[in-house]
């Protein structure tokens, strides 16, 4: 039985070729997204989770009152953003892997880059405009909300 012909690996196309920079950049970036990322989402999980009375105290009280402080706001916009450019660069560097046809590359990777930014922006409105204490159509506050909005009626 004679063993089997050995085939040369195949070639990165060569625009990828003469990106070594940037491959190199979304490499780095991968591992140092991911610590930060470890960091920001373990310590949310923390106090969201452990601190207080756990799961059952998630409600729109808790988020509003922890969306009163600028902190959390930023906290969740970073692990929003990060979360979101850390993902789209892993699936950036799949499609290089795996779509053979530059046209396909192209169209996965501009579809890539629409939904993050689509996210990210849908994402940042919820962030930097929710309001803690919303209205009903006749004027009146929603029932669950938190207690310090009964003085904003």
């Amino acid at each position: 039985m004679a063993a089997p012909e050995l085939t040369t690996p195949r070639q990165r196309p060569a625009n990828l070729r003469t990106l070594g920079r940037t491959q190199r950049w979304g490499w780095m970036y991968q591992r140092i997204s991911g610590v930060i990322l470890i960091a920001l989402i373990f310590t949310h999980l923390f106090v969201n989770l452990m601190v207080g009375d756990g799961v059952s105290q998630i409600d729109f009280a808790f988020v509003a009152g922890k969306w009163a402080d600028p902190l959390w706001q930023w906290w969740d916009f970073a692990m929003l953003v990060l979360a979101m450019t850390h993902g789209t660069n892993g699936m950036r560097i799949l499609v290089d892997d795996y779509a053979r046809r530059p046209w396909l590359r192209a169209t996965l990777q501009w579809a890539l880059l629409i939904t993050m930014v689509v996210i990210i922006v849908l994402g940042s409105l919820v962030i930097w405009t929710f309001d803690a204490c919303p209205l009903d159509s006749s004027g009146d506050l929603m029932p669950g909300v938190p207690s310090f909005c009964e003085s904003v009626v």
